[in-house]
């Protein structure tokens, strides 16, 4: 018998959902990359559900408690008090989400002998220490793909809420206004800006396909160069640095790693580099941005807007600054939501996961690990310190 503990975020203030906006959801055979969805022997739950939650707990429990396991699920997290904390020292597999992460440092990795595998019940594993699981033999896993889309699709639509100024237009709506002239003195058209991607894998790639038809010049930099048919095919420009990329963009899309290399790369001197008015985009880790510097490019008008659904810590402070500077388009960490009954599955009948679901294996980083993170030290024993982030 194992025993899995799940981090998940509390449900609804008006309570566990009893009916949907609709009544199924449409379902892609498989990902852009030609692998398919995954497909677990059997779920419990019908396609469209809320499964995030705590009361959702990720359709799991029928089948694992069917095969002798152990669930528990909280949203408690934070603290030495946490549930996730009480839970640990016998806990087999942790599983938690990006939106809501169980911060899995080296202090809590020491805290749980029995510790073996810890799921990213979607895509980043940021909230893990790599280092301290590859040093424990402890295997690192995510769903690879299962909301690249998803996520793609909220930088395009905070993009054009930006460049549109939607949200203060809406506002005027809300409270009564008519203010034509308020709407439009910020709203500007994308078509023919310059939009850039650091960095260009599974959902900065999707983003280039998806801004491709609104007849903006499309940039990106990667220290993974694009194949020149699929630059061709995009039409997109390859730049050596970030320095480089962002001097000519008017709509910059953040979509890289975070490690030591990233942290605070977007400060008050590459903000400087931007186009006076530019705007950024940020689904990637809160930590990429320099947290105040973001803020005083949009009072200084540098920046014409920010927007983003990752914030450091998560969930974000009631007085964090990102909820009232001016001109902003910040969510909670909703872009994205996923299943992993087909990673346990594989792990319970000794199954080789897929290769792309792998963070770290066997002592050592594996599979999308590799090619997204960096080895080596990424926290200094708290969450504030916590330094990966989804590739």
């Amino acid at each position: 018998m194992a025993k899995i503990v799940c981090v998940l975020y509390d449900d609804p203030v008006d309570g566990y959902p009893k009916a949907y906006a609709r009544d199924d959801v449409a379902q892609p055979k498989c990902y852009p990359d030609g692998q398919t969805l995954p497909s677990p022997k059997a779920i419990d739950f019908k396609p469209g559900t809320l499964l995030g939650s705590v009361s959702g707990e990720l359709g799991l429990r029928k089948f694992l408690e069917s095969n002798g396991h152990r669930l528990v699920v909280t949203s408690s997290k934070d603290g030495a008090d946490s549930v996730l904390d009480q839970e640990l020292p016998d806990a087999d597999i942790v599983i938690s989400q990006p939106f809501w992460p169980g911060y899995m440092t080296r202090e809590r990795i020491a805290k749980a002998p029995k510790l073996r595998l810890i799921v990213t019940a979607g895509i980043g594993s940021d909230h893990t220490d790599l280092q301290a699981a590859i040093d424990r033999n402890i295997t690192v896993a995510e769903v690879t793909y299962c909301n690249s889309i998803s996520v793609s699709e909220h930088v395009v639509m905070m993009i054009l809420a930006l460049v549109r100024n939607y949200i203060p237009s809406y506002q005027w709506v809300v409270t009564g206004g008519w203010n034509i002239a308020d709407c439009v003195a910020r709203s500007y058209d994308l078509e023919a800006m310059q939009v850039g991607t650091v960095a260009a894998g599974r959902i900065g790639s999707a983003v280039l396909r998806r801004l491709k038809p609104f007849d903006v010049g499309l940039h990106y930099f990667d220290r993974h160069r694009l194949p020149e048919s699929v630059e061709r095919e995009l039409n997109v420009t390859y730049h050596p640095s970030v320095e480089s990329m962002v001097e000519v963009c008017d709509v910059v899309t953040i979509n890289c790693p975070l490690h030591p290399e990233t942290e605070h790369l977007f400060n008050d001197a590459l903000i400087a580099k931007m186009k006076r008015g530019s705007y950024i985009v940020n689904t990637a880790g809160g930590k990429i941005c320099d947290r105040d510097a973001i803020v005083r490019a949009l009072e200084s008008g540098q920046l014409a807007g920010y927007a983003g659904d990752v914030w450091f810590p998560q969930p974000a402070p009631v007085d964090h600054p990102w909820r009232s500077m001016p001109h902003h388009g910040m969510t909670p960490h909703i872009s994205g939501t996923s299943l992993t009954a087909q990673t346990l599955e594989c792990w319970f009948e000794n199954r080789p996961i897929r290769d792309e679901y792998l963070i770290v294996s066997a002592g050592k980083l594996a599979g999308a690990g590799a090619h997204s993170y960096s080895a080596g030290d990424a926290t200094s024993g708290s969450e504030e310190a916590v330094r990966f982030k989804k590739g």
